[in-house]
């Protein structure tokens, strides 16, 4: 981009929310995906929607790109900038603008805590119910954008199944409004499912209408420890057989204990093969019952011991010993490769040993964790960037596992999205016509591919530019 259209820019924004500042750029130039980045030509910060719209408006007149960012958490590579292009960052938009607690629903911008807001609804005796990993630092509109899951997504959905409605400015710089507080709307076409989880290609979110729900009254969480995965995979089988639906139902392998232990040291056992966290909620009398039977069941599958955390400080520590996995296998080497194979819960045992298969035979130090109750692994390769070698290694290790866990009727990525790091995957999971089809609703909506292009779909030529420097740039990749 020019200096002259970069003044453009400026002046829409006003200098004080505008930077083309080498150090700025470099910032933004990735988000938590590794070994993918790019830097943009400026970042802007708008205040309003309509300083969006002309932004949006502009880059249609010179065919520059406008790639919308939160904070930055993705792990697909979703926000990263394409060249000949400009970072939008919606991170001070972040007001809660109304919870109304008749129809239980809140009224947010985009870059409001999710964690946060969490915390405040609660303490209204309401419940948000998805907690993505990086719940304490990661953006309501993030987690729209990328259709954002969680560890209670077993039994509470994800965060499509809360979001009733949204304002955006399109593609072409309009104005839109999807979606209210009725209960039921079937008018016209189901437009709001098809901007969720478009990971900021269909436009840009200003305001999110969520549904909420009350607050359980009781929680439960048990931290059970087995010698063996495939039994502590029988016992997920076993619970959902016996018509249970717990709130969370989490894993960690072998690998994953040591690496969790040695980061918060809690106590977990350094010998087992698996340690399964599980929460039960709800009203009092059911869930004493609930966890109960799930802790016969769990002794029954040859669990070597149950710990059970009824006090809210003692259930946070195990919990944030499970959402801190991530990074504490990042400690371990350089560079953290986390993916999200999802597979269909019976196929889980089968899928497990697919990624030790993949961990042995491609030589790479693989640590599994994720959601059993909902089939979605986050197989994570240990490495080093500097190390061309074991990165090639790396690749093909999860060339491998996205196969087999399609072969298994499951997916790339149960939650992560697909952006950057597994759109090649895409047409082998929903096929020729499928790809067709999506790329004629983006360019419907997105005529000159300018909104976050590379993205989900290869479209191009248009203001695409040169890919981010990525995994897709080494020769033998895709063979």
């Amino acid at each position: 981009m020019n200096s002259a259209l970069l003044e453009k820019v400026k002046h829409i924004v006003g200098e004080k929310n505008y930077s083309d500042k080498i150090e700025d750029k470099i910032c933004y130039s990735y988000d938590g995906t590794p070994l993918i980045s790019q830097q943009p030509d400026a970042i802007v910060f708008p205040e309003n929607e309509t300083q969006i719209a002309e932004i949006i408006k502009l880059s249609n007149e010179e065919k520059f790109a406008v790639v919308p960012r939160g904070a930055g958490t993705g792990l697909s590579g979703g926000s990263i900038p394409v060249e000949n292009s400009i970072v939008m960052v919606l991170t001070k938009w972040n007001k809660i603008l109304e919870i109304d607690q008749a129809n239980l629903t809140a009224t947010v911008q985009p870059g409001v805590i999710t964690g946060k807001f969490q915390k405040d609804v609660e303490s209204l005796g309401l419940f948000y119910p998805p907690d993505p990993g990086s719940l304490n630092v990661c953006t309501i509109g993030g987690n729209v954008a990328e259709n954002a899951g969680g560890l209670r997504g077993l039994k509470y959905g994800v965060t499509k199944n809360y979001v009733l409605g949204f304002e955006m400015i399109t593609p072409t710089g309009e104005f839109l409004k999807i979606g209210g507080k009725n209960v039921k709307d079937v008018a016209g076409y189901n437009l709001r499912d098809i901007i969720v989880g478009s990971e900021g290609t269909l436009g840009i979110i200003t305001k999110v209408l969520l549904k909420l729900l009350p607050k359980p009254q009781k929680s439960i969480t048990l931290l059970a420890f087995f010698d063996k995965m495939l039994d502590a995979g029988k016992s997920i089988s076993h619970i959902i057989e016996a018509r249970l639906t717990p709130c969370m139902m989490e894993f960690l392998d072998h690998t994953t204990i040591n690496c969790v232990e040695d980061y918060t040291h809690i106590g977990l056992p350094r010998n087992s093969e698996a340690v399964l966290l599980i929460e039960l909620d709800g009203r009092g009398d059911e869930v004493d019952i609930d966890a109960a039977t799930v802790t016969n069941i769990l002794k029954m599958n040859n669990c070597t011991y149950v710990r059970s955390a009824t006090l809210e400080a003692e259930a946070l520590e195990l919990k944030t010993a499970r959402r801190s996995a991530f990074s504490a296998l990042a400690r371990k080497k350089p560079t953290t490769i986390l993916e999200d194979a999802t597979v269909p819960r019976s196929e889980l045992p089968v899928m497990i040993e697919k990624v030790r298969y993949a961990s042995g035979n491609f030589n790479v130090e693989i640590g599994n964790f994720g959601h059993f109750g909902d089939g979605n692994l986050h197989p994570t390769c240990l490495a080093d960037e500097r190390d061309k070698e074991g990165i090639l290694n790396a690749h093909r290790a999860f060339d491998y596992i996205f196969n087999e866990a399609i072969k298994l009727g499951g997916t790339i990525t149960g939650e992560h999205g697909t952006g950057l790091a597994k759109k090649h995957f895409l047409e082998q999971l929903v096929g020729s016509p499928g790809i067709e089809f999506m790329k004629k609703i983006k360019c419907v909506m997105d005529p000159n591919n300018i909104l976050n292009p590379t993205k989900i779909l290869s479209i191009g030529p248009k203001c695409e530019g040169k890919l981010p420097s990525s995994r897709e740039e080494i020769p033998e990749f895709h063979k």
